[in-house]
């Protein structure tokens, strides 16, 4: 029931399924493991050797066959918390090694939620001005964790960078509380000019939005990233003209 979130924590699919059989059945040998977690009696042991190793199964050693028990899970926490500091502490070289060669072009495909976190955290590390054509207030979907909105979102809205939205005519009526908060100028399209999409401009990115909804990243998003200093220069300025034609805002409500 649980074996796909005890993978996610780092353990394999036959230790995930060992070490929850145990912690229903208690106390068992490898025959009634292999019967309970469904994984076969030859592959028991290995994954049980290495649950051991990571101290979340104890053998507990009698005549005849070995008996195994599953240690407290509390302890899945530690080793995750224990594997963070290890990343942490090398984090800083593998950002620098990230930084030293930047990429002047390239292309890539970003999907669904985690795809879309990416992209902040795209937006947060770039740290420069950006243009939203067809904004949609995606910021505020409820498939963002409080967390993440914590920790890439927020200090994105509060950057002092010149940050200019034109918003898909929707939010006015759908999701008006989009235009509240953020660091920057907004205008909104005209009523005929709703569409599907988004286009997004920061520093040499050109990123672009298939099939979202107003406040609604969906489940199946497709980000295109693009990173291209002329073709984002072009893209600014075809926004510029669009910006420039459409009437100033006179208020946030």
């Amino acid at each position: 029931m649980y074996s796909d979130i005890l993978e996610e924590a780092g353990l394999t699919p036959n230790e995930s399924k060992i070490y929850e059989a145990l912690l229903y059945i208690g106390e068992s040998p490898v025959s009634q493991i292999s019967i309970k977690s469904g994984v076969h009696r030859r592959n028991v042991y290995d994954a049980l050797n290495r649950l051991v190793d990571k101290g979340l199964v104890c053998p507990i050693f009698q005549k005849g066959e070995n008996i195994y028990k599953a240690v407290e899970p509390q302890k899945v926490i530690q080793i995750i918390e224990s594997k963070k500091k290890k990343l942490e502490a090398i984090l800083p070289d593998l950002q620098s090694m990230y930084d030293s060669d930047p990429k002047k072009e390239a292309a890539y495909i970003y999907k669904g939620i985690e795809g879309y976190k990416n992209y902040r955290i795209d937006l947060l590390r770039v740290g420069q001005e950006t243009h939203f054509l067809g904004a949609k207030g995606l910021w505020l979907s409820k498939q963002i964790d409080e967390s993440f909105r914590q920790q890439y979102i927020e200090p994105f809205h509060a950057q002092k960078n010149k940050h200019l939205y034109l918003f898909d005519p929707r939010v006015k009526y759908e999701l008006p509380k989009a235009t509240a908060n953020i660091c920057g100028e907004f205008k909104f399209l005209p009523e005929s000019y709703s569409t599907p999409g988004i286009v997004d401009i920061f520093g040499d990115h050109v990123v672009t939005f298939t099939s979202v909804g107003i406040g609604n990243i969906g489940e199946d998003v497709t980000i295109f990233v693009m990173i291209n200093p002329e073709l984002a220069k072009t893209y600014k300025t075809w926004f510029q003209l669009i910006w420039d034609m459409l009437p100033k805002n006179t208020s946030k409500d």
